[in-house]
C-alpha cells in the first residue's frame, strides 16, 4: 500500500482505493481503509439483505461530519462491470441508480466517499409485474409502476421525549401484532436513533399495496397501544409517542440499509439483532469497530428469513377503508392521491376555516 493508494482484489476484479487513510470517522479515527475493512467482514450478511437491489448514495468525500449529497444517479465515467439499473421518481423521473450487485459494488463506491447506503425495496432486473392494477393519482393520471417490493419495512420513529426503552416497546408491540398475523418480521436498529422492522415479502405486490399494508398496521398499533404508539402523520398530533412511519413504504422511498455504516463520526451501523438480545443492545455501541465482532460471535440474526404473506394486512387496510377510513396523508413530493385527507396540518386547517 502507497500513502495515496491501495489496489484490493475484489471479486475477481481489481479495485483502487484512493487515500486509503483518510480519515472518515472522527471519533475513533477510522479511515476509508477501515470502513472498506469492515464491509469484506460483513460482507455475506449485508448482501444477503442489499444484493441485487438499487442503491441511493450518501456520499461524505471529506468524512463523517464534511460536506455531503445524496447521489441516485451514477457518475458518468464509471467501470465498465458496473451494473445500474432504472428507477423513478414519484413523478416519473427516471435515472440509473448503482445496483449492488457484489461486494466490489458497494466498495466502488465507498471510494467514492459513500458513508451510507439507502436501499430500494425492490431488485434489479427482477419480474416487475404485480397483482396490482395501474394506480391513479387524483387527477386520473397513471402513477410510475413500482414493480414487485420484497419488503415491508416498518420504521419506528421517535418523537420528542420518547427514549430507547419506549422505542423497544413499540418494536415488541409489532413484533406480536405481526407474529398474530403470522407474518415473521425482524428488528435493527437504525444507526441513528430509530428502530426498523422488515418483513421479507412473497414477491406478489407493488409498493402502493405494500404502503397500504404499512397505514393498516400503524392504526392497528394505535388501536391496541394508544399511550405509546402514532399512526399520526402530523407532528403536533403525536405527542410523547412512537410514530410508525408508514411512509418509509410509499412507492420509489428507500430505508438505510441492514450492516450499512451510518455517515456519524462515531461510525454507528445499522445493525440487525435478534429479538431476544434487542433488550439488552445499546445502538452507540454498535460500530463499525465492534459489529464485526458481533457477527462473528452471534451470527446473522436475518438468515434464517422467510418471504410471509401481506394479505394479512392488506385485509386489515380494506376493513378500514370499508369503516369508513379514508387513505393516511401521502409525502409532499407525491402526486395528490385519491381518497387521501386534504395535506394541511389540522392546526392551520382550523385557522383557514
Amino acid at each position: 500500500m502507497s500513502a495515496d493508494k491501495l489496489d484490493l482484489e475484489v471479486d475477481g476484479r481489481t479495485l483502487t482505493v484512493s487515500n486509503p487513510g483518510k480519515i472518515y470517522f472522527g471519533t475513533r479515527g477510522e479511515t476509508k481503509l477501515d470502513l472498506v475493512r469492515y464491509y469484506q467482514a460483513v460482507a455475506e450478511p449485508l448482501l444477503r439483505t442489499t444484493g441485487d437491489r438499487p442503491v441511493l448514495l450518501e456520499r461524505y468525500p471529506d468524512g463523517a461530519g464534511g460536506k455531503s449529497w445524496f447521489q441516485k444517479r451514477v457518475p458518468k465515467s464509471v467501470p465498465d462491470w458496473l451494473q445500474t439499473t432504472v428507477v423513478s421518481t414519484p413523478n416519473g423521473t427516471t435515472s440509473d441508480a448503482l445496483v449492488a450487485a457484489d461486494l466490489a459494488h458497494l466498495l466502488w463506491a465507498v471510494n467514492l466517499g459513500c458513508l451510507g447506503f439507502h436501499v430500494w425495496p425492490t431488485h434489479a432486473g427482477a419480474d416487475t409485474r404485480s397483482t396490482a392494477a395501474p394506480v391513479h393519482d387524483a387527477a386520473g393520471a397513471v402513477l410510475p409502476p413500482t414493480g414487485v417490493t420484497d419488503e415491508l419495512r416498518i420504521d419506528l420513529d421517535p418523537s420528542p421525549g420518547i427514549d430507547f426503552d419506549d422505542l423497544r416497546a413499540a418494536a415488541y408491540a409489532t413484533r406480536d401484532l405481526c407474529r398474530d398475523l403470522g407474518i415473521d418480521a425482524r428488528v435493527k436498529t437504525s444507526g441513528s436513533r430509530g428502530l426498523h422492522i422488515y418483513a421479507l415479502l412473497l414477491p406478489q405486490w407493488d409498493g402502493y399495496q405494500v404502503r397500504a399494508a404499512a397505514v393498516a398496521l400503524a392504526r392497528e398499533l394505535e388501536r391496541r397501544h394508544p399511550d405509546l404508539i402514532t399512526a399520526a402523520w402530523w407532528k403536533e398530533e403525536r405527542g410523547r409517542r412512537v410514530f410508525v412511519d408508514y411512509n418509509q413504504n410509499a412507492p420509489h422511498r428507500t430505508v438505510f440499509g441492514a450492516w450499512c455504516v451510518r455517515p456519524r463520526l462515531d461510525g454507528r451501523v445499522s445493525t440487525p439483532v435478534s429479538w431476544d438480545d434487542l433488550a439488552g443492545i445499546d445502538p452507540a455501541e454498535l460500530t463499525l469497530a465492534t459489529v464485526p465482532a458481533r457477527l462473528a460471535a452471534l451470527g446473522d440474526p436475518w438468515a434464517d428469513r422467510t418471504p410471509q404473506s401481506l394479505e394479512p394486512l392488506l385485509e386489515m387496510s380494506r376493513a378500514d377503508l370499508a369503516a369508513g377510513l379514508r387513505d393516511a396523508p401521502w409525502p409532499p413530493v407525491y402526486p395528490k392521491m385519491p381518497d387521501e385527507p386534504p395535506r394541511v396540518a389540522p392546526s392551520r386547517a382550523r385557522k383557514e376555516d
